[in-house]
């Protein structure tokens, strides 16, 4: 059983500028393992552990001769920095990705070193799934609170993965991984017809496909698909304060401006986030 989507991986090259960009700029508690984690996994890793939502994971390959160094930069060299894997939790992964294969996800081999197992991209529509232990990370954050003044942003409400085909990922998603998925909805303010996937916490999965190109998000989603294939599209974070906190991240350095398709929606300038496009809304 699939109990919560506890974390969304962003893999760089530049692992300090990643930590620098979301405790710095974004006010993010940032939890830095990469002392630990290059030695044990030869990787840099850091978690950003906001308040609300999903957390985000930092990623960044160090040694070459690691499995998990070799996969961060296998998706580097074929897709550039970006969002990189969606962890789902399930009691024991292991007795977990044997019902996964049975109902037909294309799940890999244990990785070793890992304590998880992966679902290939390939059977969910362009998004590597990983299925990790419950509660696979429980590090409480220790260091210095940002005091500044400004409104704070939490961790992931929601992640949008554009598809091809919607009802086939209403399947994977929702039968397959058995979490529970809302009934198909069209959205013609948006140009798409969408459905929610909810696991039973951390923030939602919405998963999109075009219905209409003319409207500025069926055009935007038209468009990552045909550049970048199916995955991924997009972090949602939450503001109390949606103008407040384009001011802040403006006068931080950040290119932040309101969504073609929403002025109540913020994006971040993807060259600043290392390619991972974030939105911000209200909530």
């Amino acid at each position: 059983m699939i109990t919560g989507m506890p974390r969304i991986a962003i893999a760089v090259h530049d692992f300090p500028a990643v930590v620098s960009l979301f405790r710095d700029k974004f006010s993010m508690p940032v939890i830095d393992l990469s002392n630990s984690s290059t030695k044990e996994y030869g990787a840099a890793l850091g978690m950003c552990v906001p308040e609300g939502g999903s957390n985000i994971e930092l990623m960044s390959p160090v040694d070459p001769s690691t499995p998990l160094s070799k996969s961060l930069q296998g998706f580097l060299d074929r897709r550039g920095e970006g969002l990189f894997a969606l962890m789902l939790e399930a009691p024991v992964p292991d007795d977990e990705a044997e019902l996964l294969a049975e109902r037909g996800l294309n799940v890999m081999p244990l990785m070793p070193g890992a304590f998880g197992r992966d679902v290939h991209p390939s059977s969910t529509h362009g998004v590597l799934i990983r299925v990790y232990p419950v509660n696979s990370f429980d590090v409480k954050y220790k260091g210095p609170v940002d005091e500044r003044a400004g409104p704070r942003v939490s961790g992931i409400s929601r992640v949008i993965i554009a598809v091809e085909d919607l009802d086939h990922a209403v399947e994977a998603y929702g039968n397959q991984f058995q979490m529970a998925m809302d009934a198909i909805q069209v959205d013609a303010e948006r140009g798409v017809r969408s459905a929610i996937c909810r696991p039973a916490s951390g923030g939602v999965i919405e998963l999109v496909a075009v219905d209409d190109p003319a409207q500025p998000f069926g055009n935007a989603i038209a468009q990552f698909l045909e550049s970048r294939r199916e995955g991924m599209y997009a972090l949602v974070l939450q503001t109390t304060d949606v103008p407040a906190t384009q001011k802040m991240l403006i006068e931080r350095g950040l290119e932040v401006n309101v969504a073609a398709d929403s002025p109540d929606v913020l994006e971040v300038d993807q060259q600043a986030t290392f390619g991972a496009l974030i939105r911000i809304e209200a909530g």
